[in-house]
């Protein structure tokens, strides 16, 4: 929600071929009478060569097709979510109205993925609102990709929207999600959310994992076709019907651990519209409840989001020494004895006062790129030794135990 992807992610071959659904619509027949081609949304009009995915018409992953589409299924996976899955309900619930009802113009569909807590319960408390049972969870499977698949599947919506439960929707975000992504031709459209963050820890750390997000990922990039950079961001994932079908849904990353940013790439090698950008207007997310939920959710996904993380880790131990080890360094200059040398000392103290405040400025127009307040961004540098810590521990959990842990599961790497 870094940079270009190694090759072996990025590259682009055969994949790239532009791709459109067949349809059985009388009009869009050839002369020979069979089925035509029909441009899918963000599609280019004409294939240059066969689908990818096999095509069968009528059904979408195997499963028959309704009579009826409605236009959105929003999908919420939730595994021991008590503590916000009322309020991230409630927020979506209320975008019921006139001429867009839940149960006749869309559905909402939570799936409990095994949940200890009150978590069905709760969401059994409103009306309308579906609660599924994750299926089992098969080996080579995330839970939270068999969560959404075990949905998605016997969704019944146009446009399929995947968000977390720790997410807060303001009024109207579900039309003005659909209308944005139709109006940029964009097959996925993903949301970047407010970050809602409490204790110093999360303060101070926060702004700098979305600063590097925002310099190795810019939406701008992210959202240009010919740009070979690609993400998107799991808690809001907005995809149309058949360009999910297209990428294979969440089977085809059932063993991803960040499955919205692989699914970003497969979108835009398969040229079906990507769209990403920071959405404080839209959606805000309290990611994680606690430090220690902190540390394992970044330890299972920096090494992920940055290919160079163990490099990277040094960068920003060589901030924290140069934003304060210089201010001691000219402070020791300053107060130096009076000698035959003692203008030459303060000289160069100056020069390091003035180096660190270069260096100030620079991290400080870094960190901004956040969209975090100022006093969040202003105390990171306190946060670098945890930033740090936390990159190494996620290079280390990746590369060299090849493994992570996340909601009481471990996962192979």
């Amino acid at each position: 929600m870094p940079g270009k992807r190694p090759d072996h992610v990025t590259g682009f071959g055969p994949g790239n071929a532009r791709i459109a659904h067949m349809t059985k619509e009388p009009e869009n027949n050839d002369a020979s009478g069979k089925p035509g081609w029909r441009p899918v949304l963000g599609l280019s009009d004409e294939p240059s060569a066969a689908p990818e995915l096999p095509v069968r018409a009528g059904t979408v992953f195997d499963q028959p097709e309704p009579e009826q589409l409605l236009e959105l299924t929003v999908i919420i996976p939730a595994r021991n979510e008590e503590d916000c899955i009322g309020a991230c309900v409630e927020s979506l619930v209320r975008q019921s109205e006139e001429g867009f009802e839940l149960g006749r113009d869309w559905e909402l569909i939570v799936v409990d993925d095994d949940s200890t807590d009150r978590t069905a319960e709760i969401t059994r408390s409103f009306p309308g609102v579906a609660l599924m049972k994750a299926a089992r969870l098969e080996k080579g499977w995330t839970g939270k990709a068999n969560a959404i698949w075990t949905a998605a599947r016997r969704a019944r919506g146009k446009w399929l929207l995947f968000t977390d439960a720790d997410t807060i929707h303001e009024p109207g975000d579900l039309h003005r999600g659909i209308h944005e992504a139709t109006r940029h031709k964009a097959g996925m459209l993903s949301y970047s959310p407010r970050q809602i963050v409490s204790g110093f820890a999360q303060r101070s750390l926060m702004p700098l994992v979305f600063c590097e997000l925002a310099l190795a990922y810019p939406p701008d990039k992210v959202s240009d076709p010919a740009q070979r950079v690609a993400a998107a961001n799991g808690q809001y994932l907005l995809i149309e019907r058949e360009a999910y079908r297209r990428i294979g849904g969440h089977q085809a990353v059932r063993d991803k651990v960040l499955e919205d940013v692989e699914m970003a790439f497969t979108a835009k090698r398969r040229k079906l519209g990507l769209r990403f950008r920071y959405a404080d207007d839209a959606v805000s997310t309290r990611m994680y409840r606690s430090t220690a939920a902190m540390i394992e959710g970044w330890t299972k996904n920096l090494a992920l989001l940055f290919d160079n993380a163990l490099s990277l880790a040094v960068w920003r131990a060589l901030d924290f020494f140069l934003l304060f080890g210089l201010p001691v360094l000219a402070f020791e200059l300053w107060s130096a004895h009076f000698t035959s040398r003692s203008l030459a000392w303060l000289g160069a103290g100056w020069v390091l006062a003035l180096l660190w405040l270069r260096n100030l400025f620079r991290f400080y127009r870094r960190v901004a790129r956040s969209n975090f307040p100022f006093f969040d961004c202003a105390i990171t540098p306190l946060g670098l030794p945890l930033f740090v810590f936390l990159l190494y521990r996620s290079w280390f959990q990746h590369k060299m135990l090849k493994q992570v842990s996340w909601k009481g599961r471990t996962y192979a790497q």
